[in-house]
């Protein structure tokens, strides 16, 4: 028996784990409490990792399709067939009849961070698709807007500010979201223990509600209305203070303008809050020493998502808050680039080409995931005609999945890389399935871009590959050999082309801690056993802390790189050098946003809001005996009043109505929801036939996403409306 470190990679909160393993397995998992973020913090996802990692239904080997029907198959055959089917299917149909879907979690791994840039290259494919838009996609839109970088996302100082506005979020049952802090619970009471206070917008009594100082139960999908309210009324009572940004901003006057109409008093209805409770939120957001607004899933998921995560950086601009200790800062990472002098940058752009069949614009290079069915399904030049997913999930996360459903069924060609067989991957030819966590190592490249203090840790693989096993960045190397016409090259010729790549723009950037150096030259320093080792050090190399490998080895419980520091105007990229506080896509959706204030419910509906639980993670947690049962259940949660009045009973069931079909599920009658809303849990929906679930089958639940269409979307985003839309609820019979 021997115990080893690892960073858990099952949420955004990254904790450190300490790992029991016995028999040349993972048989127990508990915090690591001299890792130095999380400081012992554990979930019950983390002490979970051993069944996770144990889970007897991962796929163990390649399977690939014959005769109709999925066999066990060899590595080599595996690719073979994948060199075979893709690139004659591109040099026919063009690049576009590909499509890449990437899951959520892809950014959990060393080889999701990696090598998807590098498929999505090799592809060449406009068809490209992720969990951005049925997630996080307004906050990357309304930062590339604000900053001219969609990445540039400013998080709230949890350990220092005096004052927390939250909307749409419930970290103490998501653990964070881009805002990766572990133990945020413990974050949030030490903030109240220091004398500040929290408030909480949602439609929904969470936990994290209940917590809070102040809780306001606002309409669903009125967080924009609400934001806009606050911002007319920091003008209105001249309680703007700009302080250090003013010299940074553009568009103030502009603003003051657009918001006129957005009275507490104009959005109260709106809102179902009382305008004086609006007003006096504002004020104590102005009046605290620091404050930061922190705004998720549950505001991005919207019809006006982009607008609203644009609002909340708005406020923290006018209150003088970003990008001040106490407010909201920029992290900044130990595998991020080293900060470049300050200037105009090349700005973003929406909308650089849209999608085939409905005209969807692109945002951050992506097309809404609500569109892939319809790219399939229509004849004519451009159809995707194949599909590479991985770890996604679209028929359970996207709208209308019975629709996607069947249109991947009509494909001429899918592979995926996934550990199970779910309700996605049961239709793709190749199914590659990564090794068990324990087994690869982890950095989080892309969650320490969030992090509320800057830190580096790594974890080398715990356990060595099993029999039949291929790492998974080998997996994902070979796949882009396979696609792009170098099938049989080896693996590691996809890390070099990386590499010498990146060096050479390196070398040639008079800001970069390698410039005017011999690009072979940094090569030979490079250390690390396998391709992505040497990748990580270049990158820590060219980072701005001076890191290497061999320093992270050398700290397993990782290397403290400070708190949270102002970046600006460094951060800033727009052509403007400065923070564009009203550009041109916010001006011209705005009518929409006026057009919301008339807007009221229709009498006979309700509307309805996803939720999460600390024991899940989307669609892909299901099958752990240990994080399923008790609470965590597919219930539909109803507010007595609305119970009482529709005729509903607790443990009976009820039809939920809405664009894209009808469910049923049992309810759930809790004063926890406000009256008017009801709630199911996304994720679910693990009753078709083809997968390898056992646990989930026994327990499938339904899927929420089948009562949209796919119709409703923010349309600077291409977000799917996951929140906030109007369903009929009736009693089963």
């Amino acid at each position: 028996m021997s115990k080893a470190l690892r960073i858990c990679p099952l949420c955004e909160a990254t904790c450190g784990l300490t790992l029991t393993i016995d028999a040349g397995r993972v048989t127990a998992a508990r915090g690591d409490r001299d890792d130095i973020f999380s400081r012992g913090f554990i979930c019950p996802k983390g002490a979970a990792f051993p069944e996770v990692d144990g889970d007897p239904d991962r796929l163990t080997g390649p399977l690939v399709r014959e005769n109709g029907a999925l066999r066990e198959a060899t590595w080599d055959e595996a690719f073979d067939l994948i060199a075979a089917r893709v690139r004659p299917l591109v040099e026919e149909h063009g690049k576009n009849a590909v499509a890449l879907i990437l899951g959520n979690p892809n950014v959990h791994t060393v080889a999701g961070a990696l090598y998807p840039p590098l498929l999505l290259r090799a592809l060449g494919t406009r068809n490209y698709y992720s969990a951005s838009t049925v997630d996080q996609m307004p906050k990357h839109v309304s930062s590339g807007l604000l900053f001219g970088d969609p990445f540039a996302i400013p998080v709230p100082d949890l350990d220092r500010t005096d004052h927390l506005l939250m909307l749409g979020a419930n970290p103490l049952d998501s653990n964070g979201s881009l805002c990766t802090a572990p133990d945020f619970p413990g974050k949030l009471k030490a903030l109240q223990a220091r004398g500040g206070t929290f408030t909480v917008v949602d439609p929904r009594r969470t936990r994290t509600a209940r917590l809070a100082d102040r809780h306001l139960a606002i309409r669903p999908g009125a967080d924009a209305l609400f934001l806009a309210a606050l911002v007319h009324t920091l003008f209105a009572e001249d309680l703007v203070r700009l302080g250090d940004l003013a010299e940074h901003v553009d568009g103030v006057s502009e603003l003051r303008e657009a918001v006129k109409e957005f009275t507490p008093d104009a959005v109260a209805a709106a809102c179902d809050l009382d305008a004086d409770a609006i007003r006096a939120t504002a004020r104590e957001l102005a009046a605290a020493p620091t404050a930061a607004v922190y705004g998720r899933v549950g505001s991005s998921t919207v019809e006006y998502g982009t607008l609203g995560n644009w609002l909340v950086d708005v406020l923290n601009v006018l209150t003088g808050n970003l990008d001040r200790p106490g407010g909201a800062l920029f992290p900044h990472g130990a595998t991020a680039p080293a900060p470049r002098k300050a200037g105009p940058g090349k700005g973003f752009a929406l909308g650089r080409w849209a999608s085939r069949v409905s005209g969807h614009p692109e945002a951050k290079g992506e097309l809404p995931l609500t569109a892939l069915a319809e790219e399939i399904e229509t004849p004519g030049e451009g159809r995707v005609r194949a599909v590479v997913t991985i770890a996604a999930n679209p028929v359970l996360s996207a709208p209308d999945g019975r629709r996607l459903d069947a249109a991947l069924d009509t494909l001429d060609f899918m592979v995926s890389v996934d550990p199970y067989l779910n309700e996605t991957t049961r239709h793709a030819d190749v199914v590659l399935p990564p090794p068990p966590p324990s087994q690869s190592p982890h950095f989080d490249f892309v969650f320490n871009q969030f992090a509320v203090r800057n830190q580096a840790r790594y974890s080398p693989a715990v356990l060595p590959l099993g029999p039949g096993r291929m790492d998974e960045c080998e997996i994902h190397a070979r796949l882009i050999l396979a696609v792009s016409g170098m099938h049989g090259a080896p693996p590691s010729a996809v890390d070099d082309l990386a590499v010498a790549t990146t060096l050479a723009k390196a070398v040639a950037d008079e800001q970069s801690p390698v410039h005017g150096r011999d690009p072979k030259e940094v090569t030979a320093e490079l250390i690390g056993a396998t391709g992505p080792e040497r990748r990580l050090d270049m990158m820590l190399r060219l980072g701005s802390y001076g890191l290497t490998l061999d320093a992270l080895r050398a700290a397993p419980h990782g290397i403290d790189l400070g708190p949270l520091e102002p970046r600006l105007p460094g951060v800033l990229k727009t052509r403007s050098g400065r923070i564009e506080l009203f550009p041109a896509p916010v001006e011209a959706d705005m009518p929409r946003l006026r057009a919301a204030l008339d807007a009221v419910p229709a009498a006979d509906t309700l509307q309805l809001v996803g939720r999460r639980h600390l024991r899940s993670n989307n669609s892909w947690m299901h099958n752990i005996p240990a994080l399923t049962g008790g609470s965590n259940r597919c219930t539909l949660q109803v507010h007595p009043d609305d119970a009482a009045r529709l005729g509903l009973v607790g443990g009976a069931a009820a039809r939920i109505k809405g664009e894209g079909g009808e469910l049923e599920a049992e309810v759930e009658i809790t004063e926890g929801m406000r009256p008017g809303v009801v709630s199911l849990p996304h994720g679910w929906g693990h009753d078709r036939p083809g997968t390898r679930l056992s646990v989930a089958a026994e327990r499938p639940g339904v899927n929420v996403n089948q009562l949209l269409d796919g119709s409703r979307l923010d349309p600077l985003s291409g977000t799917a409306v996951l929140n906030g839309f109007p369903v009929h609820v009736s009693p089963a019979h």
